[in-house]
């Protein structure tokens, strides 16, 4: 097995957990290769990827079908299988192929991709919006609000939880529109099946578009999101179900301390 090693050099820590990783796969002597997260190939045939959830986002919008796995060493490492602490125990479960993998499904706009989701507000942020909702070219409603989140199921657990959206289980085929601070009693969060195209419009200003957090250029009058064709695929190593890893890392359904 060849494998990929990606760090991020943006966060505190990385440098402790690489030099374990690279040590340990030394020691086992396993062919890989070490790329800054900015600047990843597609060397090997598994990743692991040492980062927080939004490194382990963009490694594997870009490696697609080569599995990733995460090394935590942001906060809450939602989609992390290991701790530094874990790495070794990690490691030889992959070369022993004791681990799982499963395809997420990801959002596009033309050439952009996301594997959490798109946020659409306008360029003047320090107001709010008024967003015209379409699907399949077809005016659906109309949003005031600080913007709009277009999420995966895997995104669910992101923004769109923090905005007051639904939990969706990671392998359902769906995707979920929350509106973010709506100025209105009435607005509600939608889920739509992944065959539909969405798009937003405003006539109060250009729209500011960013992609699993990060920008994405120049401000447009309009956006068009559907579902991928290109999946991502992670690893997974542990049993766990998603709905451990929701009491384990955000705390769900956990009855208040006496």
């Amino acid at each position: 097995m060849k494998i990929n090693v990606v760090y991020n050099n943006r966060i505190d820590g990385y440098s402790d957990a690489l030099e374990t990783l690279e040590n340990i796969l030394i020691s086992l002597k396993v062919e890989f290769k070490t790329f800054e997260l900015d600047f990843m190939e597609n060397f090997g045939d598994f990743s692991f990827v040492i980062g927080g959830d939004g490194t382990i986002l963009k490694a594997a919008r870009f490696y697609g079908k080569t599995p990733v796995l995460g090394v935590n060493i942001g906060r809450v490492g939602f989609l992390s299988q290991s701790s530094i602490a874990e790495i070794k125990t990690a490691v030889e479960a992959v070369l022993s192929g004791k681990y799982t993998t499963e395809e997420r499904l990801m959002l596009s706009s033309g050439k952009l991709l996301a594997l959490n989701d798109f946020v659409i507000k306008g360029c003047k942020a320090s107001r709010t919006s008024k967003f015209y909702l379409e699907i399949n070219g077809k005016f659906v409603c109309d949003y005031i609000a600080d913007g709009l989140i277009i999420s995966t199921p895997t995104g669910s657990t992101a923004y769109g939880l923090s905005a007051g959206g639904p939990v969706l289980y990671p392998s359902l085929d769906a995707i979920v529109i929350v509106p973010v601070c709506p100025h209105t009693l009435n607005a509600r969060p939608l889920v739509v099946p992944t065959c539909e195209t969405i798009t937003v419009k405003t006539c109060d200003e250009l729209l500011s578009v960013s992609a699993d957090g990060m920008e994405v250029g120049e401000c447009v009058e309009e956006i068009t999101i559907k579902c991928a064709e290109q999946k991502a695929l992670l690893a997974f190593l542990k049993d766990d179900s998603f709905y451990s890893v929701l009491r384990k890392k955000l705390h769900w359904g956990v009855s208040p301390a006496n």
